[in-house]
């Protein structure tokens, strides 16, 4: 394994911060570096692709101008920047060892992964919102689900996202670094980086804590419910073929959610409880957590969803 030493020129000498980072990419797995690579490229390109392709269709049908297609090509957007904030500086350590970061470029990125994750969560929920609305109370589904609450929904979600996490940035470039900076991930995340710190992190660890609960305990929460009134909807439900319709249509978007939210709790709770889960399986993780949902999002769509699937036919014939 290639160790990094501290130099006097990765750290600012007027400052409490150093100038770089190293990340190390998955500590332990150095030797299969250019092997790891190949699926991370791939599904990465395949995560662009599908959720373009998603967009491209969502945008020039008008067929798909409707509320729950809406929160789709948010969902689209989302999935494509997300892994976009991670992935390129993950494979520059994989195939060309560029390891280095600088601070601030390294707070940057952790603020915008933070920021749009929580946006896609927000967007999920309302996403179930949707469904709830659909199938619970569809006489004034037209009534609520306006372009104006979509609207408000997006930017609700982007400000929660930015109040959220600008606060754990601030309580990072408050700390004094000393002499540490290797970064045993692939990107800067805000516990990794938040240990390195030669203080008190009590509060950074707190903070942390606050925002997961308010974030994903919440958006959890309230997809459960959503989709526990749906449940009880169905189940009062007379005819089979509204049934089947129901399923059909809430299918694809519990696939999604499991996608996205499983793994993120998992990663959250390694972090705090594991203490015994090897660390190559907690960077390993974080990195698909981003990575697949991204990429499984427009395939779980394109074959579920009935309008997209007969739109992509009819692109192809």
């Amino acid at each position: 394994m290639m160790m990094f030493q501290p130099t006097t020129s990765s750290f600012n000498s007027s400052s409490r911060h150093p100038s770089m980072f190293f990340l190390l990419g998955i500590p332990g797995m150095e030797d299969s570096y250019h092997w790891i690579a190949i699926p991370f490229c791939l599904m990465y390109i395949g995560a662009l692709l599908g959720n373009l392709g998603v967009l491209f269709l969502i945008v020039t049908n008008c067929s798909l101008h409707e509320p729950m297609y809406i929160f789709l090509s948010m969902l689209s957007v989302t999935d494509l920047l997300l892994p976009s904030c991670t992935l390129p500086k993950a494979l520059g350590i994989f195939w060309f060892n560029a390891r280095s970061i600088t601070f601030h470029a390294c707070l940057t990125q952790m603020f915008f992964i933070h920021s749009i994750y929580c946006l896609e969560s927000a967007i999920l929920v309302a996403m179930a919102y949707d469904r709830y609305v659909a199938i619970c109370d569809p006489l004034r589904y037209a009534l609520k689900f306006t372009n104006t609450f979509i609207r408000k929904i997006a930017i609700f979600g982007l400000i929660r996202g930015l109040s959220v996490v600008a606060p754990c940035i601030y309580l990072l470039h408050r700390l004094p670094y000393c002499n540490n900076n290797i970064v045993p991930h692939s990107y800067c995340e805000h516990m990794g980086i938040a240990r390195l710190a030669c203080a008190d992190v009590t509060v950074n660890i707190f903070f942390g804590l606050i925002a997961a609960i308010v974030v994903l305990g919440l958006d959890v929460g309230l997809v459960v419910v959503s989709y526990f009134l749906i449940l009880r909807a169905v189940l009062n439900m007379n005819s089979l073929q509204a049934l089947k319709k129901t399923f059909s249509t809430c299918a694809s978007h519990i696939c999604v959610i499991t996608l996205f939210y499983v793994p993120a709790l998992f990663s959250f709770l390694a972090h705090r409880f594991g203490r015994h889960i090897p660390l190559y399986v907690h960077v390993t993780v974080a990195n698909l957590y981003f990575l697949v949902p991204s990429t499984l999002n427009p395939v779980i769509y394109s074959v579920s969803t009935k309008k997209i699937r007969q739109c992509v036919l009819k692109l192809l014939q």
